[in-house]
């Protein structure tokens, strides 16, 4: 069996235990619903071929049915065909895939990386799969492994997915909208079993399929995928069990992806996601280095520093102005500590990890060109989306008309692209007042920040008084956390309802659609705060006497230590946070659920033998209905690439911020792989060409990054007003400290009876003085220059890079002139055949 469709229902003798009648009433009217549709959908999958054989076990009040259904030689071939399937041609040399491999050899350095891996997939020429041209393929004449298993499962799925139980106008069509209607509870591929078989069983092709009993077990106590020492000597291991060993284990964290292997057990787009995130950690590493050096450098400047010394040994030199209406005159003095620590992010490194990291980015991107281009040849899927691609099952089933595809010259179901459009801009209407909503929390953000530090301020409490706006920061970053968490919930459903509603032909365009949706939303929830921190947060302040206020509170200052210090703070708030908040739920989550569905299934099999409820228990598909359901890769490539967000349009702030990146996602690749051998039930294998949308996401973050750091130095950073002054004044910068402090305007003064200072550019009335608007002009000029230059590198880069590596494009070709010649050659026994 390929398919396992599930069910549960209440025994007759149990039925009528309910509540009152009227529930009773309500229940017994939907069971017999779903009893009606389950048999016209059955009666369907027979009329189609479908073969069937059904299991049953008692859980509780409860019995549960498993179908396990197959699809015969016949409907292979048919449904192949139409999906267009490549099936192998001829055989290919091995070839490694791994370019650190091949340079490692040419160095002549042991590859600690490597590692082998038993039961390494064949490389093939293949085409897609024609019924009348059957016996130029490969192993034809082996009906049951000439089809692979996640290509049967493609085939089960797309009859699943189209068959009607209603009526088509109603929507009444394919297994998904049985599945949301609690017509069945599962519907899933078989993962792989052992390498031992139970006694085979003939298949019936009935409407009603009898029970069968269950099969010999070939589970050991560990589990179906743990190895027993015997397996592991013998060297016959599943496809499950080699994944577990060389690629699940935490003891394989330094060695390559069996990519081959996870492509052929999980399908295309799979593989190009962990290939994604192995490629992208393994880019990690040297950004990390280069990211620790320069925050080590920054360590050693901060105790040689003159301006922070000048700060800690200026005691009473310096008493500031109140940072609210009830809060006390401090001393600059008491903010040593904090000043000096901002130095550790805020130096001469900044400006040349920010170029490193915009460089590193553009490289990063295209050289995963070239490995994508080299993968999809190698998979077979260079074509997939512009020509091969087959539109959706749902999108088949509902579609109101056909029309000629101009590429295939196929009839296809169709969409009017009117409608869609309008369905496309009435969703987005609902993202718009989305996002408004974010924005809101967003400034309900920023008003707890300052009443909270306004509150502290006046507590008359000292460690209150000089820690109020860190804490005020802090705590407003915890809480813009909480916010994110819960309006993603809301936000990820909505997404997907009107991405269902606008009719998308294929997957890759609904994916596509999909994530452009929740990513625009997840970008402003997650970067809004940063990008306040960075950009406007002390810029709209005022000054003494004549303060600015929002909605009656006085706009935020920056923390004595300045705002750099705070979007670092921030930075490792969410980032870091974020990550170990992903990676608890990605531990305990699935653990807990597995746990509990498995404690539901077996807590009702102490009635009858204890031997037969051994059987049953360890029945495969048992295990996998135990299982979590795989709900797309979509949280996957959204967290990393957010990351990819932190670690590129803010790495100004943070130089450790790809350290933590690095050591989140060593952690990540085994979770995730975890996750799928152990945890989830088996996807249905979906073929995909790349990353998809998420590429050209990459792409607009890493222009975006150069932008942002460019500002981010010019504004907020304090490295071009010391390049300034060192120019100008003193290049010891002795004197710097007063340098940016301005004395409160004589009004203030007089009201007050104190003199104090505050950081600005301005004389004793408040105006701006000569040094602010030099200093505005050379830090304009450096965001030109900064963009100018990184763009330029950047397009130099791309430019000499070729996104195709010329070894594929050869390869491409040689396999055309093959094929030319494999059809001339054809043409000729054919014409010979006939002639005779």
């Amino acid at each position: 069996a390929d398919f396992v469709l599930v069910w549960e229902t209440v025994p007759w003798e149990l039925s009528g235990q309910q509540d009152s009648r009227e529930n009773g009433d309500m229940q017994e009217r939907s069971a017999t619903t779903h009893r009606t549709w389950r048999k016209k959908f059955l009666d369907e999958l027979h009329t189609a071929g479908i073969h069937m054989e059904k299991h049953m076990t008692r859980v509780e009040k409860k019995v549960v049915h498993y179908l396990l259904l197959s699809a015969p030689w016949n409907v292979l071939c048919y449904y192949a065909e139409e999906l267009q399937l490549r099936v192998p041609l001829q055989a290919l040399p091995r070839q490694t895939s791994n370019w650190s491999s091949s340079v490692l050899r040419q160095l002549g350095i042991p590859n600690l990386m490597a590692q082998e891996v038993p039961n390494l997939p064949l490389d093939y020429y293949t085409c897609p799969f024609k019924a009348n041209k059957l016996r130029w393929f490969l192993g034809s004449d082996e009906q049951d492994t000439f089809f692979s298993t996640t290509q049967r499962h493609q085939i089960l799925y797309k009859i699943l997915a189209t068959t009607q139980y209603g009526h088509s106008r109603d929507r009444e069509v394919g297994v998904d909208q049985l599945l949301s209607e609690n017509v069945f509870t599962a519907a899933f591929p078989l993962h792989e079993a052992r390498p031992c078989r139970p006694p085979v069983t003939h298949p019936t092709a009935s409407p009603a399929p009898q029970p069968a009993p269950p099969p010999t077990p070939c589970l050991s106590p560990q589990g179906p995928y743990k190895l027993r020492p015997e397996e592991l000597a013998a060297g016959s291991l599943s496809p499950r069990q080699v994944l577990f060993q060389y690629w699940a284990s935490w003891w394989k964290w330094s060695k390559y992806q069996p990519l081959d292997h996870i492509r052929k057990y999980f399908g295309e787009k799979v593989a190009f996601y962990f290939a994604w995130l192995g490629f992208y950690t393994g880019w990690l590493l040297p950004a990390a280095v280069v990211g620790m050096v320069v925050f080590i450098t920054g360590i050693f400047l901060m105790f040689n520093d003159v301006p922070s010394q000048e700060v800690c040994s200026s005691e009473e030199k310096y008493w500031m102005c109140p940072l609210c209406k009830t809060c006390p005159y401090w001393q600059l003095s008491k903010i040593c500590s904090m000043f000096m620590t901002g130095q550790l992010f805020d130096h001469g490194g900044t400006i040349f990890f920010s170029i490193f990291m915009s460089l590193w980015a553009v490289l990063f991107l295209e050289f995963w060109k070239r490995t994508n281009a080299s993968l999809a040849h190698h998979w077979d899927c260079s074509e997939f989306e512009d020509i091969e691609e087959q539109p959706r099952p749902q999108f088949t089933a509902v579609a109101p008309m056909t029309i000629i595809n101009p590429i295939t010259g196929a009839e296809e179901p169709y969409f009017p692209k009117r409608r869609r459009v309008h369905r496309i801009l009435a969703g987005s209407m609902v993202i718009i007042m989305m996002i408004a909503m974010v924005v809101m929390f967003l400034v309900s953000v920023i008003l707890y920040r300052a009443v909270i530090a306004i509150l502290l301020s006046s507590s008359g409490y000292f460690w209150f008084v000089a820690s109020a706006s860190r804490i005020a920061s802090i705590t407003g970053s915890v809480v813009n956390l909480i916010f994110i968490l819960i309006l993603s919930k809301i936000y990820i459903s909505l997404a997907h309802f009107f991405t269902k509603w606008e009719m998308h032909r294929t997957q890759t365009k609904y994916e596509d659609a999909f994530t452009f949706k929740v990513f625009i939303f997840q970008f402003v929830t997650f970067y809004s705060s940063p990008v306040y921190i960075a950009f406007f947060k002390g810029k709209f302040v005022g000054y003494p006497g004549n303060y600015q206020s929002f909605l009656g509170v006085r706009n935020e200052e920056c923390s004595p230590g300045g705002c750099f210090i705070e979007l670092a703070q921030e930075l490792l708030v969410i980032m870091v946070g974020k990550q170990i908040i992903n990676n608890v739920q990605e531990v305990a989550i699935p653990k807990l659920k597995c746990w509990w569905h498995k404690h539901k299934l077996l807590s009702g099999k102490k009635t009858g033998k204890e031997g037969e409820s051994v059987l049953v228990e360890q029945a495969p598909w048992v295990m996998d209905y135990q299982l979590l359901v795989f709900e797309g890769l979509f949280d996957e490539y959204l967290e990393m690439v957010l990351q990819f967000g932190f670690i590129t349009i803010f790495v100004a702030a943070c130089p450790l911020a790809p350290l933590f990146a690095l050591l989140n996602n060593w952690v990540e690749i085994r979770l995730d792989a975890h996750k799928f051998i152990c945890d989830y039930r088996r996807p249905v294998a979906e073929r995909a060409q790349g990353i998809g949308i998420w590429f050209s996401i990459l792409e607009a973050i890493t222009h975006l990054a150069v932008i942002s750091n460019a500002f981010l130095i010019a504004f907020t950073s304090d490295f071009l007003p010391r390049m300034y002054y060192g120019y100008v004044h003193d290049s010891s910068l002795r004197g710097y400290v007063n340098f940016t402090l301005a004395y409160a305007p004589w009004d203030f003064v007089l009201q007050s009876n104190t003199t104090c200072r505050y950081r600005a550019f301005r004389d004793r009335d408040g105006n701006l003085t000569l040094t602010y608007w030099q200093l505005l002009a050379i830090r304009l000029g450096f965001i030109i220059v900064f963009e100018h230059v990184v763009f330029f590198t950047g397009r130099v880069i791309a430019w000499l890079v070729p996104d195709i590596p010329e070894s594929i494009e050869v390869k491409v070709k040689r396999e055309r002139y093959l094929a030319k010649e494999a059809l001339a050659e054809n043409k000729v026994r054919c014409g010979s055949s006939s002639f005779k």
